[in-house]
């Protein structure tokens, strides 16, 4: 009797497993606190890598992060090579075109402009910029924006931290990169020196999961696992670990 229990036991759990899979996500480890490595344990953590982790097992499956270059983000899903990209990715028309997006997860502040200390009052606007050489992260939205800046020069870097170092160093004369993250670097990273210009928020951008255009089944796993973790209160439970506050409802 024992046998034939731990026997159908057994049976039970690969049945289960069965229907469980590892779905691979890609991110780039470098945008805190959407993901970056913890310095003590070198695990990628951040809001994306909770969210993600929590959307998939909503849905009966397990999460695999593999870290890369954001730059290649795109690439690796139109490549099959990830299933899901989740590194603090804005929802934009030119992105559109190459892949899909999940339903928005967050509503971010919109791009600011990074100045050093000394230069603050130099530079208001974007225009302020024209022919100067700005620094962002490769593929970043903050790279769109500077090659719409008449004469602009890009540098564009790895990792956002690598920005600032350059904009410290004089290398560039602004970073251009998402509020939220520069908030997180000012608090954690030390942005001595550096000054932030006051800008208005950017109404109707939103951070979204990207999919592979032709992957319609693991689009639909995405937003049913993201409508789930929104309604069981899992979502609000990861807003307010990062972001000290539970998001706001409209």
């Amino acid at each position: 009797m024992k046998n034939l229990l731990a026997g159908l036991i057994a049976t039970l759990a690969l049945s289960a497993n069965a229907y469980a899979a590892t779905i691979v996500v890609g991110t780039d480890a470098g945008f805190a606190p959407y993901e970056f490595k913890d310095p003590k344990t070198n695990e990628i953590v951040g809001f994306d890598i909770d969210l993600i982790k929590a959307t998939i097992e909503a849905t009966g499956n397990e999460a695999k992060i593999q870290n890369m270059q954001f730059a290649g983000l795109i690439p690796a899903l139109q490549t099959n090579m990830i299933d899901v990209a989740a590194s603090g990715m804005t929802i934009t028309p030119e992105r559109l075109k190459q892949i899909a997006f999940s339903d928005p997860y967050y509503e971010i502040g919109g791009l600011v402009m990074v100045v050093q200390d000394k230069k603050k009052g130099q530079y208001s606007v974007y225009e302020d910029l024209e022919n100067k050489r700005v620094c962002a992260q490769i593929g970043s939205t903050g790279a769109i924006q500077v090659g719409e800046i008449k004469g602009a020069k890009l540098a564009a870097f790895d990792q956002i931290g690598e920005a600032f170092m350059e904009l410290k160093m004089g290398g560039c004369e602004a970073v251009i990169v998402d509020k939220i993250v520069t908030e997180y670097y000012f608090a954690h990273k030390g942005g001595d020196g550096l000054y932030m210009v006051p800008r208005k928020g950017s109404s109707g951008k939103f951070n979204g999961f990207g999919i592979a255009k032709n992957n319609k089944e693991m689009l639909a796993l995405i937003n049913k696992g993201l409508k789930t973790i929104k309604e069981n209160g899992t979502y609000d439970k990861i807003y307010t670990k990062w972001f000290g506050h539970a998001p706001e409802k409209k």
